[in-house]
């Protein structure tokens, strides 16, 4: 197998991803651009992928199609994904709706040559209609809280609606190097703030970290 290349409305500064789970996300967020091919299969291991030749000096995404790390996932494929890793020399991103489960393979991730953990929280709003089955925004804040001592990213994307301060006090707590925000690329009709609200955001982020704006946030900025 060959390693993807990054492309599309990925993190410029992501060379490459790799995704050993495929299928349906258990986490089912009416957003996802991975809906727009169709009804997808029951998440599953594609073993095939353990001959991908990962490279060096890469910077590889790992589960950027399915959320390796959601709880419906065999903890055997996420190991296997892990150990694969390891036997390159690249800086992994691991990004999970579901922070809490990095503790459960924290020996496997801390063996890779170089990693950075990442979070997703849109906003510190629950909207149960367009999160499904995700966990609650406190339970990923307080997750990735509790993680010390590497490199923390947060990713806001897509971005919604969000009351500041306390939306502001829980990406402080977490202590991220970067926090990433980008809005909704699918025409979802999801609650977005104001292009004000959102540039004060920005403002009060660079208090306390470095802010990444991706691509798909111009159309709010405009």
């Amino acid at each position: 197998m060959s390693l993807n290349e990054s492309k599309g409305n990925m993190y410029d500064w992501v060379t490459h991803t790799y995704n050993t789970i495929k299928g349906k996300c258990y986490h089912d967020c009416s957003y996802c651009y991975m809906k727009r091919w169709g009804n997808l299969k029951d998440v599953r291991f594609d073993e095939s992928e353990l001959k991908t030749d990962l490279g060096k000096d890469n910077f590889i995404f790992v589960g950027s199609s399915c959320d390796m790390f959601a709880e419906d996932v065999n903890p055997k494929w996420v190991i296997k994904t892990l150990q694969h890793c390891d036997k390159y020399e690249n800086h992994y991103l691991l990004q999970t709706k579901n922070p809490k489960a990095f503790s459960d393979y924290a020996a496997n991730i801390a063996s890779l040559s170089s990693f950075s953990l990442c979070a997703t929280i849109e906003t510190n709003r629950w909207y149960g209609n367009i999160m499904v089955s995700s966990p609650k925004i406190t339970n990923r804040v307080y997750a990735m809280t509790d993680i010390p001592y590497v490199d923390k990213y947060v990713t806001i994307e897509p971005i919604m609606d969000f009351d500041m301060i306390e939306f502001v006090r829980m990406l402080k707590d977490i202590n991220p190097i970067q926090i990433n925000i980008g809005a909704d690329s699918g025409n979802n009709n999801l609650p977005e703030p104001s292009k004000d609200k959102i540039l004060n955001l920005i403002t009060e982020l660079e208090t306390f970290t470095k802010v990444k704006k991706k691509k798909n946030l111009n159309r709010l900025l405009k």
